[in-house]
């Protein structure tokens, strides 16, 4: 995430500032100190490291910052454009996501129970465009749902420098506590927890989750709404291709979005109906440095990668150079005395 806003900074020409989460600061000054082997000169690259309040919020309103990137939630995103607006300060945000991935009565059950604990799980369920809403159609839905259980129960949880760890901790107690107080919501509203929503019984310490899958699910429930960012599937069933884009599209987010279906123009109705700004077809998460990534509606604004990403730290100059030896010749000129 770090090398998606440094890399086309730099090759603007821009220094740059960059503040990593509190939570996650070693990998961004491990890329700094490779940034000064590699001859970078001192003071082009900067990493401030601490909280956002004391150190990315004066940030946001310092008049000396040109151009605020931020990735991360959507409520510290209002608060980092509110900032900036301050100051007309432009920003590009790449906030939160509820996305959808759309699994139609054609597909390879297997091979779309991959791809969707695959959309989900992958990293812990801690990436913002994670396919946590499941639309399978119901004619489906009873058997799809079996091999879901069956893949998720055979991804390992484990200490990630294990050999064949597929599921890691959650990142910090909070966030834990926060997962699984959804998933105690999620119960108490209704709705059945199908696999998971627990602690893996052999694993005592640490803040692991099991992949959990949720069913009997409304659209009002928060876990239906709200982005969790950990290992939690919310599933729903539908008839009709229109009703599943309507829920697809039911979201105050708009990051990402994927459809399985062997029908390549439904594929593709899908792809243009669809309110996000990424759209997989028969596959989730995958991610091209070539192609641009962002979100619509409350997911952020703007986009990063290719030359999309560049263009964000590139501000266009009109420059008029007139050539001819004409006057312009639209006021009269004064007698000469």
């Amino acid at each position: 995430m770090a090398t998606w806003k440094v890399a086309p900074a730099l090759a603007a020409g821009c220094t740059a500032i960059l503040k990593p989460s509190e939570l996650a600061s070693v990998t961004c000054l491990e890329l700094a100190e490779i940034c000064r082997q590699g001859g970078l000169p001192s003071g082009v690259l900067n990493v401030v490291t601490g909280s956002g309040s004391v150190a990315g919020a004066p940030m946001s309103s310092h008049r000396h910052v040109d151009k605020i990137a931020f990735t991360g939630s959507t409520a510290t995103g209002i608060k980092v454009m509110t900032a900036a607006a301050q100051l007309i300060k432009p920003v590009s945000l790449e906030l939160g996501g509820k996305s959808p991935i759309v699994v139609f009565e054609d597909a390879d059950l297997d091979t779309a129970a991959e791809w969707t604990i695959f959309g989900c799980f992958f990293t812990n369920g801690q990436i913002c465009s994670a396919t946590s809403r499941l639309l399978v159609h119901e004619s489906i839905a009873a058997e799809f749902l079996e091999k879901l259980v069956d893949w998720s129960k055979n991804i390992k949880i484990s200490d990630p420098m294990e050999e064949g760890c597929r599921l890691g901790a959650i990142i910090s107690e909070g966030q834990y506590e926060r997962i699984m107080s959804f998933i105690s919501t999620a119960k108490s509203e209704g709705a059945t927890i199908l696999n998971g929503g627990a602690r893996p019984q052999h694993l005592k310490k640490g803040f692991f989750i099991e992949p959990t899958i949720i069913t009997d699910v409304s659209t009002s429930m928060s876990i239906w709404r709200e982005e969790i960012f950990g290992p939690v599937l919310c599933v729903k069933t539908f008839t009709t291709e229109n009703e599943a884009i309507e829920l697809a599209n039911d979201t105050d987010y708009g990051l990402g979005a994927a459809v399985i279906s062997k029908d390549l123009e439904r594929c593709e109705r899908f792809t243009k109906a669809v309110q996000s700004g990424i759209v997989w077809i028969n596959c989730s998460q995958p991610c091209f440095n070539e192609a641009p990534w962002g979100g619509n509606k409350r997911s952020g604004i703007g986009r990063e990668l290719g030359e999309w990403g560049l263009e964000n730290y590139l501000s266009i100059k009109q420059v008029t150079h007139y050539t001819s030896e004409k006057p312009l010749g639209w006021y009269s000129a004064p007698r000469k005395q």
